[in-house]
């Protein structure tokens, strides 16, 4: 008896470490720091930060081993906003599928942010390069771990802006099958270590999915924000917005406004580690679930 339950012991702990490494944690934290630091000049779309974001991201990819879609990387789109033109990109990555190449997971967050206003630099580190750092957790576990769909690893622009880049991405992808999209914005900060999902009320298998989701961190993940718990309705807050106008089933996931939300102070230093990590590790065992299931 004393021998099995050491083995149980042992297996746990494997399993446990495996799950653990299955991303790099200080890597994770790494880039986070990078892309929400001075140098990116708040990462605001059409503008020198914003193209160096870009650079940043494709870079990463391809470092990475991540293929991009289609023939590029780099997929350049102009629209107009308060009444200016801006010159944009999506940032586009993908893992094929081993079971169903032509049907599509899409895992996405925003690369664009503020700016730079009155001479204060808006880094924007959890809205949203939490989550842009995120994707390239994301691409290192695919690269292990291949996908039954197709994943896409989309870092949009122009989120600020009206959603403009998950538009446009939605729009060219009219005829593809995508299953579902997992949206992350703004994932790294919260001392209460809560992190809302927000989408189950339109699907019925992710719902059950979450319901049903043994969560392997000490963070708590709350179905919440879809409009009936009398909080804001984040349905349409974010570029998942984009994928539920066109009927298709999203997740997205983030934490609740802080002090920091589009203010200069949403910098690095007042991220909460610990919960970015858990936030990932929950956001991964989700699409673990879904890449397992029949759409």
């Amino acid at each position: 008896m004393k021998k099995n339950i050491q083995l149980l012991v042992l297996f746990l702990f494997i399993g446990v470490t495996a799950f653990g490494q299955s991303f790099k944690e200080d890597q994770l934290l790494e880039r986070l720091k990078t892309l929400s630091s001075d140098a990116f000049e708040g990462r605001r779309t059409g503008e020198k930060g914003g193209l160096l974001a870009r650079k940043y991201i494709i870079k990463t990819f391809k470092d990475l081993g991540v293929s991009s879609f289609g023939s590029k990387y780099e997929h350049k789109f102009t629209f107009e906003a308060r009444g200016k033109e801006y010159q944009a990109a999506n940032v586009l990555a993908q893992v094929k599928g081993t079971e169903f190449p032509d049907k599509y997971i899409v895992i996405s967050a925003h690369y664009d942010h503020l700016g730079i206003r009155d001479g204060e630099v808006y880094n924007g580190a959890d809205d949203d390069a939490s989550g842009v750092a995120a994707l390239f957790s994301f691409a290192e576990y695919l690269k292990k771990n291949p996908p039954r769909y197709t994943v896409v690893l989309a870092a949009f622009d122009g989120e600020e802006l009206g959603l403009q880049g998950a538009y446009y991405f939605v729009d060219k992808m009219k005829g593809a099958t995508i299953a579902a999209n997992l949206n992350m914005d703004m994932i790294s900060r919260s001392e209460k270590k809560e992190l809302y999902v927000v989408g189950t009320p339109h699907n019925e298998k992710l719902k059950s999915i979450i319901e049903n989701l043994k969560n392997p961190t000490q963070s708590k993940l709350l179905i919440g924000h879809d409009g009936g718990d009398g909080k804001e309705d984040w349905t349409s807050a974010s570029d998942h917005g984009a994928f539920h106008k066109a009927k298709i089933p999203f997740l997205y996931f983030g934490d609740e406004d802080h002090p920091g939300y589009h203010n200069p102070t949403d910098d690095y230093e007042k991220i909460t580690p610990g919960f970015y990590k858990d936030a990932v590790r929950l956001i991964l065992s989700v699409f673990i679930q879904i890449d397992k299931s029949d759409f």
